[in-house]
């Protein structure tokens, strides 16, 4: 075989090794274009609109760049509520509320996934169908129980009930039942008791979902308004997503370029945790996935 037919099969054999574009890969990656236009399309807008003067924001034909840039917006939010206060508020509450649903999750999670105890999938049943439940249903008996004990208009009114939670208990316990039962038994014939083959066992290997449930409550809780309205009355105790309704004004005539330039402030907490914890975060959501 010559130099030249050499030369030739080669370039016919790349050829037939070139990767053939598939009509379903194009449509699925313009489908996933348009879905990130559709996501950071309204985030981009909220950003864009805090940097303009109050007159730019209502321009017509609307403008994705703002033609003078107004970082006053941002100092004007500070100037206008006690932002810091809230910040505080949103702080303690979110805090708490996601320390203490990781707590009573996980071992409500592991107790019903690893130990027997009589109707336990019944009970199990019962409390997962407390998640088909609209908070706005139940919020009446919880705000007379909460007047009942004297927490009405203060931080604890929002912490206290929101300590357990159908959903992270299902979470965990789904992430527990993949675990191998093995181990814990294994540990139970060395004298492990329950709780240490909980703590040392099955908890340090939850870690994924354990961070995965912290970081939903966390968003969750941080961006809640309907549980600080009905409870909260005074300033002082307000979260930060309900003190950013004094930004609008008296009948809403507050500028629209402060008001967005408040939320992205309190988007920041939420959007770092994501970014330092997105690892974690995947880690938890595609566990059990391959197996």
């Amino acid at each position: 075989m010559t130099t030249l037919e050499v030369e030739s099969t080669l370039r016919e054999a790349g050829r037939r090794r070139r990767p053939i574009v598939k009509v379903g890969s194009v449509v699925g990656m313009i489908v996933l274009i348009i879905g990130v236009i559709f996501a950071f399309g309204p985030l981009l807008w909220t950003l864009s609109t805090s940097l303009r003067t109050p007159a730019e924001a209502f321009t017509n034909p609307p403008q994705w760049i703002p033609t003078d840039w107004d970082f006053g917006n941002y100092v004007a939010v500070f100037n206008e509520i006690p932002i810091g206060q809230f910040f505080l508020n949103s702080v303690i509450v979110t805090v708490l509320i996601v320390a203490g649903q990781t707590v009573t999750c996980t071992l409500s999670g592991y107790a019903f996934a690893m130990v027997s105890f009589p109707a336990k999938n019944t009970i199990f049943g019962v409390f997962l169908a407390t998640m088909m439940v609209p908070l706005q249903t139940i919020i009446i008996p919880v705000f007379i129980i909460v007047r009942m004990f004297g927490l009405s208009d203060s931080l604890s009114a929002l912490i206290i009930p929101a300590l357990g939670s159908a959903f992270g208990t299902f979470l965990m316990r789904q992430y527990f039942m993949q675990m191998p039962r093995e181990l814990g038994e294994a540990a139970r014939i060395d004298g492990a008791t329950q709780f240490g083959v909980f703590w040392h066992v099955y908890a340090r290997m939850a870690s994924p979902a354990i961070a995965t449930l912290a970081i939903l409550n966390f968003s969750g809780f941080w961006a809640e308004f309907y549980r600080p309205l009905i409870f909260l009355n005074s300033q002082s105790n307000f979260t930060l997503p309900l003190g950013l309704v004094g930004l609008q004004g008296n009948l809403g005539t507050g500028s629209i370029s402060v008001v967005l330039a408040g939320v992205i402030l309190a988007m920041i907490p939420s959007v770092l945790l994501f970014i330092f914890a997105q690892r974690y975060f995947i880690e938890g959501v595609t566990a059990g996935s391959f197996r």
